[in-house]
């Protein structure tokens, strides 16, 4: 049969490396190299909470500038509708809001790995239970035999379907991003800015002095395929350069500065909320799933990349007494040891189950009412809505996941 792995993680991501991190695991990645899908994210108070956790925040603040603020504008009117400074503090302390490239995030996520950590061209096909372990089968014939596997593999993972969970829904919109390199520096101010009106939802961040990330999120008419699934990246840029609506030209200008390899699109799905408040929803027993593989959400208040952050430290954590770093002499046989695991992963979902359903429904909501048509919509989210919606933002993202423990 092999050797055994304590741990298997399926997922290079940021939900897989975190843990990983966190506990030196094995990691199976079905792609070549690190996948960085997205570009950018938007790396909010408890994202840095996290990465503090894990020590890589002050790596990766060096490159990214912190934001200042968010203004929300009307495409329909033109006229800004709400400001909201991120120079507040929350329960847990000062805020802190950046711009954050994937790449790098997960460059620096690996580099602190030892080598070897991470498997690549490893896809899982299969999943097979042995009393105690798991067996897990890959494409190329090879199987691996583990005492706790982990599904981090997206919101198509292998994992969730063994265990049960429901394939995110798709939610009838989708979202178009962009990413963009000015050589000379840009002129913008480090603020989020953030448009929406007429069905159409967009917004700008500036990663630093040379870069700019950008998403625009819509309904497709009934016409176009499954959402985002349009393959002619030059028809994508123009749906939104035809629909940004009235945003100030040097707006404009970013999108059609950006070159048609760096602009992806996809259709938005999302996970039922109360899919995983269901008793072993998250785990069930020696496997469990963290990241989009256990929370699919919209990506309307910017929190899937930031709870996966999250799940990893908390994940980490909960494990680090089953599996410390500093292994003793006298080892647990296997049945005490499969006890000690389940105890660990269930102590996981419990902690993580009402977070999730919380930024699920949230997301779902938020994007609801921002990307929302019609005159009277837009003067209420306008005049009333906008800014507690972006309120919101600051609101969810004021948590803290704990500390690393080194038993």
């Amino acid at each position: 049969m092999g050797t055994v792995e304590d741990i298997v993680i399926v997922g290079a991501g940021i939900a897989g490396l975190t843990t990983a991190l966190g506990l030196h695991s094995l990691v199976l990645e079905s792609w070549e190299g690190l996948r960085a899908t997205g570009f950018a994210f938007t790396t909010w108070t408890n994202a840095w909470k996290a990465l503090d956790a894990i020590g890589i925040g002050d790596t990766l603040r060096q490159n990214h500038n912190q934001l200042e603020g968010i203004v929300v504008s009307s495409t329909v009117s033109g006229w800004p509708t709400s400001k909201m400074s991120f120079e507040v503090k929350g329960k847990h302390g000062d805020h802190e809001i950046r711009c954050v490239r994937r790449k790098e995030l997960l460059e620096t996520l690996a580099k602190e790995l030892p080598p070897g950590t991470i498997r690549f061209c490893s896809k899982v096909v299969s999943i097979e239970e042995a009393k105690y372990f798991k067996l897990v089968h890959l494409a190329d014939g090879s199987m691996l035999k583990t005492k706790l596997l982990i599904g981090c593999d997206g919101v198509n993972s292998v994992v969730a379907k063994w265990l049960g969970l429901k394939k995110p829904s798709y939610t009838g919109r989708a979202a178009i991003r962009g990413f963009v390199e000015f050589p000379d520096g840009h002129n913008f101010e480090p603020k989020f800015l953030l448009f929406s009106g007429n069905g159409f939802r967009s917004g700008f961040l500036p990663c630093e002095q040379k870069h700019m990330y950008w998403f625009f999120t819509y309904t497709p008419s009934a016409q176009h395929k499954e959402a985002g699934e349009e393959e002619d990246l030059s028809k994508i840029k123009q749906i939104v350069l035809q629909n940004l609506g009235k945003v100030p030209k040097e707006v404009l200008g970013v999108v059609e500065k950006t070159g048609l390899e760096s602009i992806i699109s996809a259709p938005l799905r999302s996970a039922q909320p109360l899919n995983v408040l269901w008793p072993g929803a998250i785990y069930k027993e020696n496997v469990c799933v963290a990241g989009d593989a256990l929370h699919p959400m919209t990506p309307d208040i910017g929190q899937g990349g930031c709870a996966a952050l999250e799940d990893g430290v908390v994940l980490a954590r909960c494990l680090s007494e089953v599996f410390p770093r500093k292994q003793t002499e006298e080892k647990a046989n296997d049945e005490e040891e499969y006890k000690r695991i389940r105890k660990g992963i269930k102590k996981f979902a419990e902690e993580r189950k009402w977070r999730s359903f919380e930024l699920i429904a949230t997301s779902y909501i938020v994007g609801m009412l921002q990307q929302s048509n019609g005159k009277i919509m837009n003067f209420f989210r306008d005049k009333f809505l906008s800014s507690y919606l972006a309120g919101l933002l600051l609101k969810k993202s004021d948590f803290d996941c704990g500390k690393l423990t080194s038993p």
